[in-house]
């Protein structure tokens, strides 16, 4: 079970708002999400966490890159909104793009297609003497140092677990805001 909420920086404090999850299908339906919510180009921190497996900060500062952590990338990976994180974090290429636009009998749009095209990849991957994809680390991943101006320390960030949304948003001075959208 996920949970998700944005929290939306403003002039007199923060504002929450529960993330519906089935509308996101990729990252950057994500980042135009958060940055939807922003109040004049602000801070927007949308939070995601799966049970106590792992949790997600996402930061977005008007049209600036977004920063990304994930408390426990492993276990992040195999969930399918945190392996969006995992996979942005590690540099993934978009060539699974093209896996997930076949349909259910291997072909794109009923064509028929070669299968050579896949295979030539894993081969190499398998001479290599992995699967071609870099490991996912067991721990944290990505920018601890994302929330140290807001009233969270990296330190903090690193060190959380249990109930770390609701630490994060106590810090943020924003826990009756977050406890509202759960």
């Amino acid at each position: 079970m996920y949970f998700a909420a944005l929290l939306a920086r403003t002039e007199d404090g923060w504002e929450a708002s529960d993330m519906e999850l089935d509308d996101v299908e990729s990252l950057s339906d994500l980042i135009d999400l958060a940055r939807s919510a922003a109040v004049d180009d602000d801070t927007v921190v949308a939070l995601i966490e799966q049970e106590d497996a792992w949790f997600g900060v996402v930061r977005v500062d008007g049209e600036e890159d977004p920063r990304y952590f994930v408390s426990n990338a492993s276990a992040a990976s195999r969930s399918s909104y945190g392996s969006m994180l995992t996979d942005e974090l590690l540099g993934s290429d978009e060539e699974d793009d093209e896996l997930d636009e076949l349909d259910l009998d291997g072909t794109e749009d009923g064509e028929e297609e070669s299968i050579a095209a896949f295979t030539d990849e894993d081969d190499d991957a398998d001479e290599k003497g992995g699967t071609g994809a870099e490991p996912v680390p067991a721990g944290p991943l990505g920018d601890p140092r994302l929330l140290d101006d807001l009233g969270v320390s990296h330190k903090q960030l690193m060190t959380l677990d249990g109930d770390a949304l609701s630490e994060i948003a106590d810090s943020l001075g924003a826990t009756e805001v977050l406890e509202a959208v759960r």
